[in-house]
């Protein structure tokens, strides 16, 4: 009897087996591009910085020539000089003053504008959102200082800082946007048990729903912080008059030249990182902001 003698299969499974499928591959080389741009982002980002640091550590000959990236000798002495001559206690009092009131006004008139946007309906209030929106994309810089200049002389706050401090809670909009996507998260139904219990609009408003925002009231105050500290032209034109009330960043660009009218770049990038150091310590205080924010988002 003749056997049939049939061809042997090859294993599929062993040929698999044998080379890796083609989505790992792509899986690799995704990841590889990725923390390829996060590394050149990285680099970018952290190289100003880095010169700073550096040239704040140099000699301003040192500064002037340009002959190496790191300073021959520490010069630890450029931190102590920019705290003298820019007058940095009194100007970084003005500074912590100016930013403190406008993220706490900031936050205040935001957070309200956008719960009475997203709670309640009355008439205008495309016309209010819209305004808002144009706010944010629509730049008109040196064009209104004239106009807020003459607002503030005739309230008579031209000679103090609260001048530029209502002008800046004014300029609200990316903060108000903020915070509304914050209140579209809260459910309406913890409103309408409060009501039920005899909570008023306002009461509601600063009792229940004002706590549940903390996370976000502490991003968006670090921007409005951030923001404020920031301010060079506000407080240049307001502080021509009174130089005891100018704010850290006027302070620091008259570091620029000497009594000799020569150059002190040195100065100018010692006087630059010590003003970074209160940005630190409100990122420290908000980062577990960012942290509760961002679980919040992976949650979702």
């Amino acid at each position: 009897m003749n056997e049939q003698v049939f061809p042997q299969q090859p294993d599929a499974r062993g040929k698999n087996a044998a080379r890796p499928p083609s989505g790992h591959t792509g899986r690799i080389v995704g990841r590889t591009v990725m923390w390829l741009f996060l590394l050149i982002t990285a680099i970018l980002t952290l190289f100003p910085l880095l010169m700073t640091l550096s040239g704040s550590l140099k000699t301003g000959a040192e500064m002037m020539t340009g002959g190496s990236l790191l300073p021959a000798k520490l010069q630890f002495v450029n931190y102590a000089e920019a705290w003298k001559q820019a007058n940095f206690a009194r100007y970084t009092w003005n500074s912590a003053f100016v930013s403190i009131m406008v993220t706490a006004g900031t936050l205040l008139v935001a957070a309200m504008a956008a719960y009475v946007v997203d709670r309640r309906h009355f008439p205008g209030k495309s016309l209010y959102v819209t305004t808002q929106a144009s706010m944010m994309f629509i730049s008109v810089g040196a064009i209104v200082l004239r106009p807020q200049f003459d607002l503030m002389v005739a309230l008579n706050l031209n000679t103090t800082l609260w001048g530029v401090i209502l002008i800046l809670i004014s300029a609200h909009s990316s903060t108000f946007f903020m915070l509304l996507g914050f209140f579209k998260a809260i459910p309406r139904e913890l409103d309408e048990a409060a009501m039920v219990d005899g909570s008023g609009f306002v009461r509601t408003f600063f009792r229940i729903i004002l706590p549940l925002l903390t996370p976000g009231l502490g991003v968006a105050g670090l921007f409005a912080f951030r923001h404020a500290w920031n301010e060079y032209i506000l407080p240049l034109v307001f502080t021509m008059t009174n130089p005891q009330l100018q704010t850290l960043t006027v302070g620091l660009a008259n570091l620029r030249y000497g009594s000799s009218a020569a150059m002190q770049i040195h100065l100018m990038m010692a006087g630059a990182c010590l003003s970074i150091l209160p940005m630190l310590l409100a990122y420290i205080v908000a980062n577990k902001s960012f942290i509760q924010v961002t679980a919040g988002s992976v949650k979702g």
